[in-house]
């Protein structure tokens, strides 16, 4: 791992998101500027030699991705005291697109057309960042690309994150045949523990717009034989028809059994780019429009205003100190170089007489 000159006491912990089989995921505010990050404490103490190696293989694979649509990594902090490492990444304001689902889903209304075929195609270009080959590492599979681990930023933009499953191929051919991943996304050769590769996580990324849209996984069962059955039959119901009959063909082009039969990123690139013309701003306009409610609409304005004015406290608060050390500075050099004198308090005082 590189070197890191970040410390635990630089951070001050705001609020715990949430945890997972290893981590927990806390917010965190650095004090030299306010910035805001999130870190994941791991503890290491009671794992295997082979899980140490996927921890470590997790945060070189974070520090080898640089892409606006994947969560960035920023350092790490090993508390060897404790047994536990910090990994801390950008902070995604958003939350993510399970929290998102869950909310529709109680409020029964659906998401917007429109920020679906974004999603779509954001979480292409990120796997197409992951599945290129690289100098020294190849393809990068994800391997759990599921609702939970795609995180929307502060302008709505999709970061894909989590990469604690991910497996690298090294080879142009190379399968991959590891029983992983959230059981609702995983594709019917992973069901059938066959070599699968990175058409896999096209079926994880089609079950995951159609959860989008339809507010629930395409498939589903009381326990995970039958959903091994209803996965490798490959039928599920169309999505809702408040939705283009585009986005249900590309989701059913992705839910092809035969892996063989999905199509490639660059034929979905090409195809999911025409129902994203609109510019990122006017695009945020339509989707906040659509996406939340008057309340939250007015939530998110609130945010917006009361950031400003921190930013502008904090300058404040900045001036007002150099200021201090300024005039602190200037009364040192006065009383040095200048003589003033004081009389005695035996020494008789002056009068008129």
């Amino acid at each position: 791992m590189p070197k890191t000159t970040a410390k635990l006491e630089d951070f001050e912990v705001l609020v715990t998101i949430g945890s997972g089989t290893y981590g927990t995921c806390k917010k965190i505010r650095r004090k030299a500027d306010s910035k805001v990050f999130v870190w994941k404490e791991v503890d290491y103490h009671g794992m295997t030699e082979k899980e140490k190696q996927l921890l470590v293989q997790e945060v070189n694979l974070l520090r080898e991705l640089r892409h606006p649509n994947i969560v960035r990594y920023h350092d790490r902090i090993i508390d060897r005291t404790h047994s536990t490492l910090f990994i801390i990444m950008e902070y995604c304001e958003g939350g993510s697109l399970a929290d998102l689902i869950a909310r529709k889903r109680k409020e029964k209304t659906y998401i917007e057309d429109a920020f679906v075929w974004q999603v779509f195609h954001q979480i292409l270009l990120a796997l197409e960042d992951c599945h290129r080959k690289r100098e020294g590492v190849h393809k990068i599979l994800h391997r759990d690309l599921k609702p939970a681990n795609v995180f929307l930023d502060k302008d709505l933009n999709v970061k894909l994150g989590d990469f604690g499953l991910a497996r690298i191929l090294h080879h142009n051919f190379s399968l991959a045949k590891t029983f992983v991943g959230s059981p609702y996304y995983m594709s019917p050769e992973q069901f059938t523990e066959e070599l699968y590769d990175e058409k896999s996580d096209l079926w994880s990324l089609g079950c995951l717009v159609y959860e989008l849209c339809a507010l629930s996984p395409p498939f589903t069962a009381p326990n995970q034989r039958v959903l091994a059955t209803r996965v490798r039959d490959g039928q599920f119901r169309r999505i809702p028809h408040t939705f283009s009959s585009e986005l249900q063909s590309v989701i059913a082009d992705l839910l092809q059994t035969k892996p063989s039969r999905r199509p490639s990123i660059r034929e979905l690139l090409e195809s999911v780019s025409q129902h994203t013309t609109l510019s990122p701003t006017v695009q945020r306009q339509t989707i906040l429009a659509n996406l939340t409610g008057k309340c939250e609409r007015k939530l998110i304005q609130r945010e917006d205003i009361v950031r400003e004015k921190e930013k502008a406290l904090a300058e404040r608060e900045r001036r007002l100190i150099a200021r201090e050390k300024a005039l602190a500075e200037k009364e040192r050099l006065f009383h040095k170089d200048t003589h003033v004198y004081r009389r005695s308090p035996l020494e008789p005082m002056e009068t008129n007489s």
